[in-house]
């Protein structure tokens, strides 16, 4: 049977220029966040309690917690909304089709019978408010002429709705059913974010004007700002009250974050800047914040959720990091058993510890894209979109100095020969190119198109796939291959060739969904019929004692066969990934580590029957 033991959650997915709204559970230390088409729900007292829903057909934007925890309300760039269980399976209770373009921020109102969503409505209402469980209209929604970024509803009645977006323009609706009370152009800039005050008094709206404005509830009048003398020096994204009502938290497109005191008056004084160290480039820059509790969170363009201690600001922050795009590559470095090495095409690569979670980034002198990563002892290898393959040394969590290799066309594979890393094999579209160090010893046309390449550990034996479905083995002497073989059994263009550890097989798997486990010595295949996906095998990994073999595939699923076994004794694990499993690697002999299109890493527990 197979578990999932543990989640390394994704990063929320950002947009240079723009804020993002993340939001917490009414009562415990949860929050809500979302990447492309999932919605995380992530515990800040854990980092490893980790939850993904993935039923938007849309990339999903916001996400919220009604007010008694149970049902989280989230929305998408088509302008549904979905509303489903905060618990166990995720039941979907409605849809609705609430804007003609994307939502950017929705909000219950606190007796949870009402929700309103705003956004970018293409030519039609900009916002609106709806019954959760009938989605009828309550009330109308005029007085907006571009697209609303922030909406809010007021904690107390009687009930208020406030909006606020790329017009200038502040918004007040008094209701149910809603309807226009009052505009306010105070900010010379886009409003990024409003919101209500927990008691329902006042409110506040920041802007990219870089200022704060306070505003009466009961009047909808300007009553304050917050203090420019020490204010921030960039667009302000995201604001967020603490519980007691007496201080807001707000980010910047500065790399700050700032705690301010609200005065009775309505003026706000600074408390506290809070910065993190990190490299300063532009992945430094904050995007969105939440006062969740005791917790102080911070979200920064790159990705990374800094948590701060409310009741000790002084405390250096906790750091949460991850991928934000496609996880393409996984490796466990033999050495250190449960560290795992991912890398997203965007040229990141993060270090795991199983049973811990996030370690670090691997900072690269050259950040260049990632196609494929190998790691051994002690060398990251790394090929992107250009013709390079880079060679980067790494100790602990830093990288040393980079060699790059030009191997004169686009590199499609890499393989390692493990017992002696200096020697490599890179596969190209018109033939191998092998590797001795930093220096290209052979390069060898071949006269059909390869796919994909393994060369055996001690160096001794290649294999190469080709377009055409056909596996050719050479023998490696010196720095020559000669061909000793041409097997034929698959059906596709061949995708993925791994030896197994003990060198006494190996597998394949091609594009037309069939895996093949064959014998090194015999050349015969050891186990056939593994035609259990249903589109193409992206990745295969073997268990560190040789005795089951993981195929991961673009139809979501992994599929774990035991060799002594027939292939219909199977295990699979189904939905392991939203979108795709693209790397897969054993830990040990029964954990095994998948990455793939929804940017988490997973670890599941193996337990054969």
């Amino acid at each position: 049977m197979t578990e999932l033991a543990e989640t390394y959650a994704c990063v929320p997915s950002t947009e240079r220029g723009r804020g993002i709204l993340i939001s917490g559970h009414p009562k415990t230390n949860k929050i809500l966040y979302t990447n492309n088409r999932s919605v995380l729900i992530l515990n800040l007292d854990n980092p490893l309690d980790v939850s993904v829903y993935g039923e938007h057909g849309y990339q999903a934007t916001v996400a919220r917690y009604s007010p008694n925890g149970e049902w989280i309300a989230s929305a998408d760039v088509s302008g549904t909304v979905r509303i489903w269980g905060a618990y166990n399976d995720h039941v979907l209770r409605k849809e609705f089709k609430v804007l003609t373009g994307r939502i950017d921020d929705l909000q219950w109102s606190p007796d949870g019978l009402r929700i309103v969503a705003s956004g970018d409505g293409k030519g039609k209402s900009l916002v609106r408010a709806f019954m959760w469980d009938s989605g009828t209209n309550v009330g109308e929604f005029d007085g907006h002429s571009r697209r609303v970024l922030s909406c809010a509803f007021k904690p107390t009645r009687p009930f208020r709705i406030i909006t606020c977006g790329e017009d200038f323009l502040v918004n007040f609706y008094e209701g149910p059913p809603f309807k226009f009370k009052s505009s306010h152009r105070d900010h010379s800039n886009f409003v990024n974010c409003i919101r209500f005050s927990p008691d329902g008094s006042k409110f506040i709206s920041v802007s990219s004007d870089k200022k704060g404005i306070l505003f009466d509830v009961k009047t909808g009048e300007k009553i304050g700002e917050l203090s420019s003398e020490d204010g921030h020096k960039g667009s302000i994204y995201a604001v967020s009250w603490s519980p007691d009502g007496k201080q807001v938290l707000t980010v910047s497109a500065d790399k700050s974050a700032k705690v301010w005191e609200i005065c009775d008056d309505g003026s706000g004084k600074l408390t506290k800047t809070l910065t993190s160290s990190d490299s300063g480039g532009v992945d430094d820059m904050l995007v969105s914040c939440l006062w969740q509790n005791d917790h102080l969170v911070t979200v920064s363009l790159g990705g990374t959720i800094s948590i701060f201690s409310a009741s000790d600001l002084d405390k250096s922050a906790l750091q949460i990091s991850g991928h934000m795009k496609n996880v393409t590559s996984l490796s466990v470095l033999k050495n250190v058993p449960k560290t795992i090495l991912s890398s997203s095409y965007d040229g990141l690569i993060v270090k795991w510890i199983q049973g811990i979670g996030y370690s670090s980034k691997l900072r690269r002198k050259e950040n260049s894209q990632i196609k494929c990563l190998a790691a051994a002892e002690e060398e990251i290898i790394t090929s992107g979109f250009d013709n390079k393959l880079w060679r980067v040394r790494f100790l602990g969590d830093q990288c040393g100095d980079a060699d790059s290799i030009d191997v004169g066309n686009q590199p499609k594979d890499i393989s390692l020969a493990l017992l002696c890393p200096e020697l490599a094999l890179v596969a190209i579209d018109s033939g191998v190119v092998m590797l001795r160090g930093t220096k290209v010893v052979s390069a060898i046309k071949l006269d059909f198109a390869v796919t994909a390449s393994a060369i055996a550990p001690d160096g001794s034996e290649a294999i190469i796939g080709g377009q055409d479905g056909k596996l050719h083995i050479y023998s490696v002497t010196g720095d020559t291959l000669t061909e000793d073989a041409v097997l034929e059994k698959h059906r596709g263009a061949v995708s993925v060739i791994r030896y197994s550890p003990d060198v006494s097989m190996f597998a394949s798997g091609d594009l037309n969904r069939e895996a093949v486990v064959w014998d090194c010595a015999s050349r015969e295949v050891k186990l056939k019929n593994m035609l259990y996906h249903t589109a193409r095998i992206n990745c295969l990994a073997w268990s560190p004692d040789s005795k089951m073999v993981a195929t991961g595939s673009l139809d979501t699923c992994i599929i774990l066969y035991e060799i002594d076994k027939p292939a219909s004794s199977r295990m699979t694990i189904k939905g392991a990934h939203l979108g795709g499993v693209y790397g897969l690697a054993f830990t040990d002999d029964h954990s095994v580590a998948s990455s793939g299109e929804d940017a988490c890493v997973r670890v599941w527990k193996v337990n054969p029957q």
